[in-house]
């Protein structure tokens, strides 16, 4: 959109913030920056997800299926929202369509380097379906909760600024 005669932006709506949320550790978090600074969260899952409602969350749940919620995210993300994940396709799609993307151990994923983690992620998926044993994600430790909102709030104000 093009400035207006003052040369001030045009009034952009809010961003997003959108969670594939089965599994996702830091659904709370997300939460608590959405309403701080008033924004919008909608938690995507393929199962109901429990809790009682929360004002300014929407929850959608999606058929089951692989990739469902996946699919249901990249079709909807806009180029202004942050999208949680901790899946790196998934990532990848978000950010080539423009939306921010971080994951819940606050890794941001940028056009620059969306590329590497997914070729990282698939070479070793390739090892394990192989029978190398490449070992599981670390345990979800308070400091990667931390580097998360840090990440997030950064993200959030990026997003507030451009718009």
């Amino acid at each position: 959109m093009a400035p207006d005669d003052h040369g001030t932006p045009p009034d952009l709506p809010p961003p997003t913030l959108v969670v594939d949320a089965d599994g996702c550790p830091v659904k709370n978090e997300v939460h608590r920056v959405g309403r701080r600074y008033g924004l919008k969260v909608i938690l995507v899952a393929n199962t109901q997800l429990g809790g009682p409602p929360m004002e300014g969350v929407e929850r959608v749940v999606v058929r089951s299926g692989l990739d469902t919620a996946d699919d249901w995210i990249a079709e909807h993300v806009g180029s202004r929202d942050i999208v949680v994940t901790a899946d790196i396709p998934l990532a990848s799609r978000c950010v080539a369509a423009g939306a921010r993307a971080l994951s819940p151990r606050g890794r941001v994923f940028t056009p620059d380097d969306v590329g590497d983690a997914l070729a990282t992620r698939d070479l070793l998926t390739s090892l394990r379906e192989g029978g190398v044993m490449t070992g599981g994600p670390p345990p979800f430790t308070p400091r990667d909760r931390s580097k998360f909102l840090q990440k997030l709030d950064e993200l959030v104000q990026a997003a507030l600024r451009a718009g």
